[in-house]
């Protein structure tokens, strides 16, 4: 019997889930280009590359608290584990009541965009101001809509948390805040410092050879202020691929800058472990979800 009812409620979730374009018109920012992007599924990951077109897959919930989080999957900006660290976790948090909106956001290509590094941030903007505009269709509320990333998906949801006032694409008209009311970042890359960040990331968005004025940009440490929202982080101490001192440093820039921050760190994990990590009986999603029952009130 309960096996017919975890059928049910996947299917459920699964028919309710609504992909749309993420923006109305032309993409800002890119270039003509046929589209070659790719999904290959493999060790029970989908893992999509070349995202040239960018979308939102919307997954309501089935009794909304009024919360949305939009999701940005990682896999250092070449490609996207879109149902490890994207459609799963919608799953989760429409349990919760928590409406959720999976970023398909643009993988850095000079083949597709004219200026490679802000495309990701363009998406995350646009992503914010379209749920923003059409919350109320969900049951959400304007002030109760948060970003979330995994390691390199976790680099462009903090870029989005400390860059608001940062109008990624200069020709946009719409004045609709960019600001996420709250961020969960998990086992984020936040610096493109050399000695800790992850080198792939930072060379897929930025090039082999970035300035270091694109370096400290781009290094979200260096851009919290007071007016950064509330975070949520987790890491693993033995993460080898991005450095738990990537979590540690935005948490203490926070910390300075009084903003409302809560951090996890679990000795053992490693990197990418997605819902589950498996060395502890510690769920980090059940931390969350008591994080964002009180994070609004």
């Amino acid at each position: 019997m309960k096996k017919v009812l975890l059928i049910l409620s996947i299917f459920h979730f699964t028919a309710n889930a609504q992909e749309v374009a993420l923006y109305p018109g032309a993409i800002p920012n890119s270039k003509p280009a046929p589209n070659v992007e790719k999904a290959v599924t493999t060790d029970n990951i989908t893992r999509i590359s070349k995202v040239s077109i960018p979308t939102l897959t919307i997954f309501p919930a089935a009794k909304p608290n009024g919360q949305a989080v939009i999701i940005c999957p990682g896999g250092g900006y070449a490609i996207l584990a879109w149902d490890h660290e994207g459609t799963r976790v919608a799953e989760v948090l429409n349990q919760w009541g928590v409406t959720a909106i999976v970023l398909k956001y643009r993988l850095p290509d000079d083949e597709f965009d004219m200026d490679k590094s802000l495309a990701p941030l363009q998406d995350a903007q646009q992503a914010i101001r379209y749920v923003r505009t059409n919350a109320a269709k969900w049951g959400v509320q304007k002030n109760k809509i948060g970003i979330m990333g995994f390691s390199a998906g976790g680099h462009l949801a903090a870029t989005a948390t400390t860059h608001f006032t940062f109008k990624a694409d200069a020709a946009d008209k719409d004045t609709t805040s960019t600001r996420p009311d709250f961020s969960i970042l998990i086992y984020p890359v936040i610096s493109f410092d050399s000695a800790i960040t992850h080198k792939g990331s930072r060379n897929n968005l930025l090039g082999k050879k970035p300035s270091q004025e694109q370096v400290n940009f781009y290094s979200n440490e260096l851009q919290v202020t007071s007016a950064t929202p509330p975070v949520f982080l987790v890491h693993a101490g033995d993460d080898r691929v991005v450095p738990v001192a990537n979590s540690i440093r935005f948490y203490e820039a926070c910390i300075k800058n009084n903003v409302n921050t809560s951090m996890h760190l679990y000795p053992k994990g490693g990197h990418g472990f997605g819902l589950n990590n498996k060395t502890t009986n510690d769920a980090w999603t059940d931390r969350l979800k008591l994080w964002l029952e009180n994070i609004n009130q």
